[in-house]
């Protein structure tokens, strides 16, 4: 036997005769089926194969000396915009009166429409000169303490007028803090206590409730969840203070094109406690937050080509096998 015999002998595969094929309309939908199939699986794989994954992986918080970025909007619809402040206090003892931060009030009306706005840390600022003005010599004090009924009595009237129209308030903007555990809160506390109980006769007529449309803790990325968006809180009895325990993980988001973005994911517990007459503390809304030692860093991946090819011949050679048993089958039962 000569080599090209020997080499003709191990074909696989051998052509039939042409007078024994035969081509039948059974056949030919069956392979119009198995076609299409096939089709819609590559197609199917292609997507499969170009789409990215995630891959998470932890390691011990080795961060130093950076600060938190939180990210706030929310709306208060029960208190106007003149009665709201904000506090940041964290475990070093450092207190913040958002003097160095952006944060924006804008006046709502009762249906939930913007009808002004007002730059926070101004108005904080203007309320700490008059503090320091109440702490001036006996020889000014007559003087101040007139200057200081007639703001309070401004200030009463003003807001008093825009609890009677339903005036509400949205709180938005960036808080940069320590990253160190702490709290920020939002309540009636910049305010002087004679003139808090002119206005609202007592604590417990404080109404606290809110609307989170967002609290972040850096940049958002695909899949991210932040619990607290879309919380809704209305009081509809006696006031009380809410207070948000957060804990927060640091996260790091590295895309496929090698893109890091270093932000933060959080968990929550919600508790609210409600006042009586005899509370001698106001309504306020807490945010406690503490940091996790542990980061977490999520990678975008793609599957390799060779996962790629090695599914889509095993799909595609199943799919082929099984057309030509069915229509091998159908043919036979045909004659």
């Amino acid at each position: 036997m000569g080599v090209k015999q020997f080499i003709k002998s191990l074909h696989a595969f051998p052509r039939a005769e042409e007078h024994l094929l035969q081509k039948t309309q059974s056949g030919a939908v069956v392979s119009i089926i198995g076609l299409v199939i096939m089709t819609t699986l590559f197609l199917h794989e292609l997507s499969y194969y170009l789409t990215t994954y995630t891959v998470h992986q932890m390691s011990v918080d080795l961060k130093r000396g950076e600060t938190l970025p939180i990210h706030i909007n929310i709306t208060f619809p029960s208190l106007p915009c003149d009665v709201l402040s904000v506090d940041a206090i964290d475990m070093s003892g450092k207190h913040e009166v958002d003097l160095d931060t952006n944060i924006w009030k804008l006046r709502l009306n009762r249906d939930g429409y913007i009808i002004g706005t007002e730059y926070l840390s101004d108005l904080v600022e203007k309320e700490l000169a008059d503090h320091k003005h109440d702490h001036n010599g006996d020889s000014d004090q007559k003087h101040l303490t007139h200057g200081f009924d007639q703001d309070a009595e401004n200030m009463i009237k003003k807001v008093k007028q825009a609890l009677a129209n339903g005036e509400g308030c949205r709180v938005y903007g960036v808080l940069d803090v320590q990253r160190v555990a702490g709290n920020f809160h939002i309540s009636v506390h910049g305010l002087n206590i004679f003139v808090a109980q002119m206005i609202f006769d007592g604590a417990i007529h404080v109404n606290v409730s809110h609307i989170i449309h967002d609290l972040s803790f850096g940049p958002k990325y695909p899949g991210l969840h932040n619990p607290l968006d879309g919380m809704v809180r209305i009081l509809r009895g006696a006031s009380g203070t809410f207070k948000y325990y957060i804990k927060i993980v640091p996260t790091e988001y590295r895309y496929i094109s090698k893109e890091v973005i270093p932000t933060n994911q959080f968990s929550v517990m919600e508790y609210f406690s409600p006042m009586n007459e005899f509370d001698r503390t106001w309504p306020a809304v807490y945010f406690l937050y503490d940091l996790s030692p542990i980061t977490v860093t999520i990678k975008e991946e793609r599957r390799s080509f060779l996962h790629f090819i090695t599914r889509l011949c095993a799909v595609l050679g199943g799919t082929f096998a099984l057309t030509a048993m069915n229509a091998g089958s159908l043919d036979v039962q045909v004659y």
